[in-house]
């Protein structure tokens, strides 16, 4: 595991324990060449109609301080919402 693999699973720990309050979950599926993230947002996070904003404003921000290289985030199961 690279380490900007490692720091990205590290901000998603801390922000996974939020989710699964809720019922929902994040994994990592792959970091781009770019530095870009693509995430699968699982359970109640899939359909919540805040989902966009869990993503923007909790994960992508927690990800983007501990890993400022990172330019965005983006869930590869919300498209079919946007």
């Amino acid at each position: 595991m690279s380490e900007i693999t490692k720091r990205v699973e590290e901000a998603l720990e801390q922000i996974r324990p939020y989710l699964q309050a809720d019922g929902g979950n994040v994994s990592l599926v792959e970091i781009t060449d770019d530095n870009i993230v693509r995430v699968e947002l699982q359970g109640a996070c899939k359909s919540c109609s805040m989902s966009m904003m869990t993503l923007k404003a909790g994960i992508e921000e927690s990800i983007k301080r501990s890993v400022p290289e990172i330019k965005s985030v983006e869930a590869i199961n919300l498209t079919e919402m946007v």
